[in-house]
């Protein structure tokens, strides 16, 4: 972008992540870290829906401030002080996440509603004109989903799903009841911002691996686990970020600033959500993997190992979809052939299913680079004058 061009994107706003939301950034991820070990600890398919609903709940807000930090930078003790309110509502909602669906409810609907006041008054007070407009459209619905889940944390745990689960319904409705016009879409920042998020909750990964290993013999085989946990992180990592991510900046600059907001929810925002929600099952996979040593895996840990990369490409192909990315069948594709890896573990042995699942997952995301780089495609991180997978592309153009 020009010098104009950048001074044009960040007037009244941002165009690059600041430290203060990398720090909010991992106030949030601790929410991601809870729910992992929710279902780590509790593996079934009750527990998939209660992590599930609560991710929902936390994620629609969470995508909501990089809304606001997007149009509203936190250059001010007012605007910093705003944000650490809103820091300790979700920090409040991480630490009542393990009984939420039991004793600490409330406490739960209480620190969403913190999150979701501080965020309606911030957009109201600083943001521009335009943007206070949006807000007073936008404000009722989050209100009304945040009474909800208050409501939800004071009733038995059949009646809080059911309210929990409405709330989650109208925030899923809430782009298509209001007018998108007034919210600003960066690209560079609001792009930033949600890759940053995915790199720190795989890092949740990394810390199921670490975690679980306390009190256990480090035999060659337990060695081999964790090198292989690592290598599926990595493999999750660039399947996003080899091209995904570029593309995904580069598709929402491409529309014109007042149609962005909806296929910025759309693509961030909905599948975005299926992204990170297989990363927690993947995580709590990758512990229950390891737990299992040399043995068969358990149906549950063999489903969310497997089932957590098939949710990740079919947010991917979600995410293609709506912002018109390049072969998002392919990924389609890869999430079916993942899944069905869980049948190596269920018969075989854990760490064979991690083995064979990386083979899988990876072959798909190397065959998709290959066809990229092959139409002329590049990337950061792919550049076919100087990448092995481009040598290879061009070596056989010249044959």
């Amino acid at each position: 972008m020009s010098g104009s061009a950048v001074e044009m994107e960040a007037e009244g706003g941002q165009v690059r992540a600041s430290t203060l939301e990398l720090f909010f950034d991992l106030v949030f991820v601790f929410t991601i870290t809870q729910l992992t070990h929710v279902f780590t600890h509790h593996p079934g398919w009750r527990e998939v829906g209660e992590v599930a609903l609560m991710f929902a709940i936390i994620w629609w807000m969470y995508s909501g401030y990089v809304f606001l930090t997007n149009e509203v930078a936190p250059n001010s003790s007012a605007r910093r002080t705003f944000l650490l309110v809103g820091m300790f509502g979700f920090f409040v909602i991480a630490i009542a996440i393990p009984d939420a669906f039991h004793g600490t409810g409330l406490v739960f609907g209480l620190g969403y509603l913190v999150v979701n006041l501080v965020h309606t008054l911030m957009f109201a007070t600083a943001g521009g004109a335009r943007a206070s407009a949006a807000m007073l459209r936008l404000g009722p619905l989050n209100t009304l989903t945040a009474g909800l889940v208050v409501a939800g944390g004071l009733t038995h745990d059949r009646v809080r799903a059911v309210l929990w689960a409405v709330a989650i319904v109208i925030q899923i409705v809430t782009p298509y009841l209001i007018r998108s016009d007034g919210f600003a879409v960066r690209p560079s920042h609001f792009c930033e911002r949600h890759g940053l998020v995915i790199i720190i909750a795989l890092g949740e990964s990394v810390v199921a691996i670490g975690a679980n290993l306390a009190g256990m013999d480090l035999t060659v085989g337990l060695i081999a686990s964790v090198a292989l946990g690592l290598t599926l992180g990595y493999v999750l990592w660039w399947a996003y970020f080899g091209m995904d991510d570029e593309r995904g900046e580069h598709a929402l600059t491409a529309i014109p600033g007042p149609l962005r907001p909806r296929p910025a929810v759309l693509a961030y925002g909905y599948a975005l959500f299926v992204i990170l929600l297989g990363i927690i099952l993947t995580a709590a996979g990758i512990a229950m993997t390891i737990a299992h040593g040399n043995q068969p895996a358990s149906t549950a840990a063999a489903l969310a190992l497997s089932g957590g990369v098939a949710l990740f490409f079919l947010g991917q192909c979600a995410f293609r979809l709506v912002l018109h990315l390049p072969r998002p069948w392919w990924r389609l594709l890869a999430a079916v052939c993942v899944l069905a890896t869980a049948f190596v573990g269920i018969g075989w042995v854990a760490w064979g299913q991690l083995a064979v699942l990386i083979v899988v997952a990876y072959g798909f995301v190397i065959a998709d680079d290959l066809l990229a780089v092959r139409t002329g495609e590049d990337s950061s991180y792919v550049r076919p004058e100087t990448s092995t997978v481009g040598r290879f592309v061009t070596r056989n153009q010249k044959q």
